[in-house]
């Protein structure tokens, strides 16, 4: 095969890239022109003659996904959208880091049109280009038939020598690499240089044998201002379907630059005479800024339309699958529009004691019969976790059908992994840990809160109820930690009959759900006792159980901290009038209407108690100044749980203790 013929068009595009970008960042005063400078090139021939998508339709399903890891270097990213036709105008490349603009420093997904994710902190692109090889994966699976490849592209992205140093890109690179997904493929901008100075200060492995080790596909560019030596490595990259590929590309921080190989190209403005000189060695020298010359506008507009029969392609397989197969098309279409059927009725449980996260498997099971775009799995602790799906294989590379996904032990790329998979359509993906190393994913739950993404994480071994395994295995920060998190929705279930209830409010909910389950079995509340059990969770705090007459005090329990309030209201009946109020869930008790909280928390009773295994921080805003909390306010103990429990003074004496001294 001969080889792709690249000519000065192509380079004076290349070079428009780099400039467009340095002006950028000029404007701004601040940003990142040494990446734009160096790995331009790669970028250009991927985008023209690769990436196939449709600036005209670009959300459609079968599109090429690009991920430009190492974010600080938008600049490149917007430039490529500007003269690819995807809306950003030249006026929003002069915005760029400007408040309200199109052009944030970092890529933010639903700011910027043709921005697949959110990408901040390093090694999370690449990582979450994983979650979208999967999905891609999982999708054609799922849908593709003879003649009718609805889903059949690749996932592209580009990646740093930072990116490569988080540990993420480790434990995301390994997952990629056992699990064979030989359409991703990852340029990496190889140059050799940090904002401390050389790479090899702190960063001198071997990438190639590394990633070999992983199990991928490396090939090496020696020259990343080769444009034909970068279209053969994607070439060869692309004909390998069995392994994921990286392609180490050789480039110069801040090339062409009087700044270029140094820390200085990194993250801050070039400053006017050296951007003058950049320009001059370019061969812009006479040319204003932002300046992009007729032919370099038409190239850009030729090679972007060049893709647009493969989307026109699909669209016409589509309407033929919808014809020859009307039932997976009707699947299709609702999963994509992110609809869901009828869940029927919520599910029953006997009496006695059931560890919520044991129900929580249950439910989960229940609704993955009816819900096939269910997809997950546990950082290797699926059986403590209760989160396999029983009878649905294992996502692997030879069955690809199965929905139970193995992450190993790597917390972090298992969130950003489920975090691609929410973000590549039609699937609803979870992954599940202990609580107390909700930590490892925090980067990952930020990301999915800051994209609003539908993804689902269950952390069980929620409290001191882990007992014998001692502090490091007992949260007691955690739970207030992820209650901060803007846009992600906690939820803390009594019960199995309350944990039931609030899976189908998860799945309905705009944006990351965190489940937060016990390991230790807790009393059923059975309806015919406490009715309110069935449809009071959905509003994320509720009446629980009142007394005969009207209520002196009120305990505002979560989790397993509500059956132990039932018993200290009962304790309590002869001498106090006590409200038990279950509160699940504070975002959406705080989503209610003003008068709906005030029935449940009346303003005028301000003698409460609030009662959970963890820290008071944030509690204050429901007991007020009046009231106390029973919490945990230092690291836990090792020991039987009901040992620590009574250590720490939640029992229904000492708790009754705490609110008769509401009233002294």
């Amino acid at each position: 095969m001969a080889n792709p013929i690249y000519n000065r068009k192509d380079r004076a595009s290349v070079n428009t890239l780099r400039l467009l970008a340095v002006d950028m960042v000029e404007t701004a005063k601040s940003g990142h022109p040494g990446l734009p400078l160096g790995a331009s090139p790669l970028l250009y021939v991927l985008w023209t003659r690769f990436l196939r998508r449709d600036p005209g339709c670009p959300n459609w399903p079968n599109r090429d996904r690009f991920i430009l890891s190492p974010g600080h270097g938008s600049a490149l990213l917007y430039a490529l959208l500007c003269v690819c036709g995807y809306g950003l105008t030249i006026n929003d490349l002069k915005e760029f880091r400007r408040l309200g603009s199109k052009t944030p420093g970092h890529p933010e997904r639903d700011v910027t049109p043709g921005v697949e994710a959110t990408t901040g902190p390093l090694g999370h692109g690449f990582a979450m280009g994983v979650g979208l090889a999967m999905g891609e994966r999982a999708m054609g699976e799922r849908f593709n038939r003879p003649d009718f490849p609805l889903f059949d592209h690749f996932v592209y992205g580009l990646v740093s020598d930072g990116d490569l140093m988080e540990g993420v890109v480790a434990e995301a690179a390994s997952l990629a690499g056992t699990l064979a997904l030989g359409k991703l493929i990852y340029l990496y901008d190889d140059n050799h240089m940090t904002i401390e100075g050389a790479t090899d200060l702190a960063f001198a492995e071997d990438v190639r044998a590394r990633f070999l080790a992983y199990g991928w596909q490396v090939i090496v560019v020696a020259d990343g201002e080769d444009l034909v030596s970068l279209h053969l490595a994607i070439e060869n990259a692309k004909a390998n379907l069995e392994k994921p590929s990286l392609i180490i590309c050789r480039t110069i921080l801040g090339a062409g630059s009087p700044k270029a190989n140094t820390p200085k190209a990194h993250g801050e403005p070039l400053g006017p005479e050296a951007l003058a000189k950049t320009r001059e060695f370019y061969g812009y020298g006479d040319k204003p800024p932002y300046f992009i010359d007729e032919r370099v506008a038409n190239n850009f507009t030729d090679r972007v339309k060049a893709f647009e029969p493969y989307r026109l392609k699909w669209e016409e397989t589509l309407s033929l699958y919808q014809t020859a197969y009307p039932e997976e098309a009707q699947e299709l279409n609702r999963r994509l529009a992110q609809k869901l059927p009828d869940l029927g009725p919520s599910l029953d449980f006997p009496a006695g004691a059931m560890a919520t996260r044991v129900a929580s498997g249950l439910a989960l099971n229940d609704l993955a019969k009816k819900l096939p775009e269910i997809i997950g799995g546990s950082a290797d602790l699926g059986p403590s976790n209760k989160t396999e799906l029983t009878g649905l294989g294992s996502f692997l590379p030879l069955t690809p059908a199965g929905r139970n996904v193995h992450f190993g032990v790597r917390e972090e790329a298992m969130g950003a992994a489920v975090n691609g998979l929410a973000l590549y359509g039609g699937l609803r993906p979870y992954g599940a840990t202990f609580l107390s190393f909700v930590d490892f994913l925090r980067p990952a739950i930020r990301l999915a809160a800051l994209m609003r993404l539908k993804s689902i994480f269950i952390l069980t071994h929620d409290s001191l109820g882990v007992g014998e395994d001692g502090p490091t295995h007992q949260p007691v920060e955690q739970l207030a930690s992820l209650r901060i998190i803007p846009n992600l929705t906690v939820l803390r279930p009594a019960d199995a009959f309350e944990t039931a209830a609030l899976w189908p409010v998860a799945l309905k909910i705009d944006g990351p759900v965190a489940f937060i389950l016990s390991r230790q079995d807790l009393p059923v509340l059975r309806p015919e006792e406490y009715p309110a059990v069935l449809t009071g969770p959905a509003k994320g705090g509720y009446v629980l159980a009142d007394p005969e007459a009207e209520p002196q005090a009120i305990i505002i329990a979560t989790g397993s901290e509500v059956s132990l309030a039932l018993a200290v209201q009962k304790l309590l009946a002869g001498q106090k009038r006590i409200r038990v109020v279950s509160l699940p869930s504070w975002e959406i008790f705080a989503a209610q209407s003003q008068s709906y909280r005030d029935e449940v928390l009346p303003p005028g009773l301000t003698k409460r108690l609030s009662v959970e295994a963890g820290l008071s921080f944030g509690w204050e805003r429901y007991v007020g100044q009046n009231g106390q909390s029973v919490s945990v306010e230092e690291f836990g103990r090792a020991g039987q749980a009901a040992a620590v429990f009574a250590e720490f003074g939640f029992t229904p004496e000492k708790v009754a203790a705490r609110l008769l001294g509401l009233f002294a």
